[in-house]
Formats: structure tokens, C-alpha cells, sequence
């Protein structure tokens, strides 16, 4: 009997730490964000050649328009307990690939789990 009662203190304990922490919509829009830049980065600055510099320096000046096109793009489905997210977007880059990204959030963390591109 006390190893129930023991057990649904660990339970309810858990789900409150988890309830706590579940990061809200600024959270990730800042996380997501910030992976977009690297991702832009990584992938349109990396192949234009002597203009890279001025690319990543763009990038990093749009971050703020980033988290915006990232925060209009999203659903958030809030369980309590955690979230999970759906963002699906185009950036107006020629080649940069639309996205469609899944991402579930949790003990004040993410965790991208399925992303989709499809060349435009």
C-alpha cells in the first residue's frame, strides 16, 4: 500500500516539474529562430562565394524578422505537461527550400523530432 501511494507521489511529482517547464510560445520561437539562422548560414551564406560575409552579417541582422516568420508559421498544441509544434514556412531566399518542421517541448527544452524541405 505505501509503495502506491509512493508511487503516485513520484507521479504527480514529475507531472508538476513537467507542467512547470513546459517552455512557452517565445521560448520557441527564439529556439527556432536561432536554428533557422544557423541552418541559413550554413546552407544559403555557405554557397555565395565572396558575398558569404555580408550574407551571414544579414542573417544576423534579421534575427528579429526570423523569430517573427517562425512565430506567424507555428501551431502550438500545449498538453500541459509539454507542447508540440508545427511550423511550416517559405523564406523568399531563391533556393532556400520551403520547411516543415514538428518539434516537441518539454522540461524547459526542444527537441526538433521530423523536418521536411522541398526545393521551390
Amino acid at each position: 500500500m505505501k509503495a502506491v501511494v509512493g508511487a503516485r507521489i513520484v507521479v504527480l511529482g514529475v507531472g508538476a516539474v513537467m507542467a512547470v517547464t513546459n517552455p512557452g510560445e517565445a521560448a520557441y520561437d527564439a529556439y527556432a529562430g536561432e536554428k533557422l539562422s544557423v541552418y541559413l548560414k550554413e546552407e544559403a551564406c555557405s554557397q555565395a562565394g565572396r558575398l558569404q560575409s555580408p550574407c551571414e552579417s544579414l542573417v544576423e541582422s534579421s534575427q528579429p524578422e526570423l523569430q517573427r516568420l517562425i512565430a506567424n508559421n507555428t501551431d502550438r498544441q500545449n498538453f500541459l505537461l509539454f507542447s508540440l509544434y508545427h511550423t511550416e514556412f517559405a523564406v523568399p531566399i531563391p533556393g532556400i527550400p520551403s520547411v516543415e518542421a514538428h518539434t516537441i517541448g518539454g522540461f524547459r527544452q526542444f527537441h526538433i523530432y521530423e523536418v521536411k524541405t522541398e526545393k521551390r
